[in-house]
């Protein structure tokens, strides 16, 4: 049986998924406590992260330095949940609770966790990493929040700018706070 494998990212209206303003704030200034209440029991749920290399970066950057009782539970179950780093630039041993670092193809990597992996996978971010894999037909789920804001001026990382065409079935919707969006989707290849 293959574990799914879900591609979780964090949007713009306009399709960023980051932006250059420091005065927002994290989530752009507009998570409300249902939205963190829901991200909590999504990371409390038995899974693997994989991560590219540059958001493992920023995990690192972020919540390296911090213990256990400076993180809250989100944070704290990012920092020690199984995480799988796909890297060619990254290098063991890494100062992370649990994670491995897969140095090779992300395909065939990827490939091998659906197969062997008893847990489902997720990914947050890694926008690199997940446009290989949507091509590749690896995604099962693609879930993305959506915080009401349009960062035409401030935003950076279009999320899917340059990938291929994708149709989407729609799995699952929920709004938080009366304005943060969790769209999941299954993806095909459009033809």
């Amino acid at each position: 049986m293959s574990a799914t494998y879900t591609f979780d990212v964090f949007s713009t209206l306009d399709g960023c998924a980051s932006y250059d303003d420091a005065d927002r704030g994290p989530y752009w200034g507009k998570a409300g406590p249902r939205f963190l209440e829901h991200r909590e029991a999504t990371t409390q749920e038995e899974q693997r992260l994989v991560l590219g290399a540059a958001t493992f970066r920023q995990f690192q950057a972020l919540l390296g330095g911090l213990d256990e009782a400076e993180l809250d539970a989100t944070n704290l179950r990012l920092k020690t949940m199984p995480t799988t780093v796909v890297s060619s630039t990254i290098a063991d041993p890494v100062d992370w609770p649990d994670a491995t670092i897969e140095t090779g193809d992300a395909v065939e990597i990827v490939t091998r966790l659906k197969e062997t992996s008893a847990v489902p996978l997720r990914s947050h971010g890694s926008l690199s990493l997940n446009r290989a894999l949507l091509a590749a037909g690896l995604v099962d789920r693609v879930q993305v929040t959506i915080f009401p804001v349009i960062a035409g001026r401030t935003g950076v990382e279009p999320i899917l700018a340059g990938e291929t065409d994708f149709d989407l079935e729609l799995l699952e919707s929920r709004t938080f706070d009366g304005q943060v969006q969790e769209l999941v989707y299954r993806p095909t290849l459009h033809r």
